[in-house]
């Protein structure tokens, strides 16, 4: 079955729809928050929108841990409408916090937003093989890639926006409600799973518990390597949407739009590429393609830097359409993400192929830890070359050419053992 004929069945059109509520809504609040504080109350800054971003990551390192293990001990149908619920909640407490323009309760908020998001993970990567054939995985995989993309973007755009209006904190607050519910209904129709391992005993200490997982992961050669594979991918993406606004600002001295347009067609390109791979690959659990994806995502990304430092002032989105260097940049962009999508959505599927059954969510888990930690790292390390006098341009060249040094280093080890690790 085609991806687009896979998303309006029941076995997996509900699930994106829970999915891509929850994304909307992370961005939407997130960004709101900051544009409310900086440009309607006048506090905080650069170091607010840190602090929200770490705000909401944090949760990931220290409860994935425990979320895999619930996601693998119950039923997983029923710990994604509890989830559900819990978004609802705290949706309703964002529109009081919006209402009141408290900061403080917004980043309450926001944390339990990250928390929740944490718990939802394990299950919506774990739920997958149980409600589709193994045939289906890679188009499955992609269209959660392919929405939580789109979804990031358009919240985070929408958060902007919503909140500049008269009434914004009304309008943002009754948004986030409305989708809070509609993933609920969503989370509804999700069909009935069974439990993987009833017996497993949650222990209450995530620091142990994160420890444990790593060691398990570790253990499991391919799973292992595909989660620093995805990892790597996640520092990639994270580094060049950091880099968005710098580049559209200092480099192209162009204003808002063209971030949005950037940040638009980076997540377009990601949404396509994590579609066609499931056409690539005609729905085998391949990692074929994954080696030149990598060595396309260095290749566009280090022309998307060269053509942003060659294109001098590009003031709005329309000056980068009407320009043939912005065609390049746009161009170099949307094959680099799409890059992104081929080279992430076969390594999900190979960690759900192999990884048992019974420790299927605590494999996504870990992927999850280890993703965060490697957005902590990749957002130092662009600190520090910002800090050495590396402008955006230059801090993307050097992450294309880590890129090829890292990407193909673990693809092709994973490329080696796959066959022999398939159950």
């Amino acid at each position: 079955m085609s991806p687009m004929g896979l998303l309006w069945t029941r076995r997996l059109g509900p699930l994106v729809l829970a999915q891509s509520c929850g994304a909307l809504n992370d961005n939407l609040v997130k960004n709101a928050m900051v544009v409310l504080a900086i440009f309607q109350l006048h506090i905080g800054g650069a170091g607010l929108s840190a602090l929200a971003g770490a705000l909401f990551i944090a949760p990931y390192a220290l409860l994935s841990a425990t979320a895999g293990k619930l996601a693998d001990r119950f039923e997983k149908r029923r710990l994604i409408r509890w989830y559900k619920v819990m978004e609802v909640g705290l949706m309703v407490l964002a529109a009081l916090a919006l209402l009141s323009r408290d900061v403080a309760s917004l980043l309450a908020v926001l944390v339990g937003l990250g928390v929740q998001a944490a718990l939802f993970g394990p299950v919506k990567y774990g739920v997958l093989p149980e409600l589709l054939a193994v045939g289906e995985l890679i188009a499955g995989n992609g269209l959660i890639e392919a929405t939580t993309f789109l979804c990031i973007v358009a919240g985070t755009v929408a958060g902007g926006g919503l909140i500049l209006l008269d009434g914004g904190t009304a309008i943002v607050g009754a948004v986030g409600t409305v989708l809070a519910l509609l993933g609920w209904l969503g989370a509804m129709r999700v069909p009935a799973t069974e439990a993987a391992d009833p017996t497993l005993r949650i222990r209450w200490n995530p620091l142990a518990e994160t420890r444990d997982l790593l060691r398990l992961a570790h253990g499991q050669n391919v799973v292992w390597l595909c989660i620093l594979g995805l990892s790597w991918f996640w520092t990639v993406g994270a580094t060049l949407m950091t880099e968005f606004p710098v580049i559209a600002r200092d480099t192209l001295h162009g204003d808002g739009s063209v971030m949005t347009l950037l940040l638009s067609v980076f997540a377009i390109g990601v949404g396509t590429g994590s579609i066609l791979c499931a056409k690539l690959l005609h729905g085998d659990i391949s990692p074929q393609f994954v080696p030149y994806a990598g060595f396309g995502i260095s290749l566009f990304c280090w022309d998307f830097a060269r053509a942003t430092q060659a294109a001098g002032g590009l003031a709005s989105a329309a000056s980068v359409a009407g320009s043939l260097q912005g065609w390049r940049i746009g161009l170099d962009l949307f094959l680099l993400a799409g890059c992104g999508g081929v080279f992430s959505v076969p390594l999900y599927a190979i960690i759900q192929d192999v990884a048992k059954p019974a420790e299927r969510s605590r494999m996504v888990a870990a992927n999850n830890v280890m993703n965060a930690v490697f957005m902590v790292l990749g957002a130092a390390a662009a600190a520090v070359m910002a800090g050495l006098g590396l402008g955006a341009p230059m801090v993307l060249i050097v992450t294309a050419a880590a890129n090829l040094l890292v990407a193909v280093w673990i693809v092709s080890r994973v490329a080696r053992r796959f066959g022999r690790a398939r159950p």
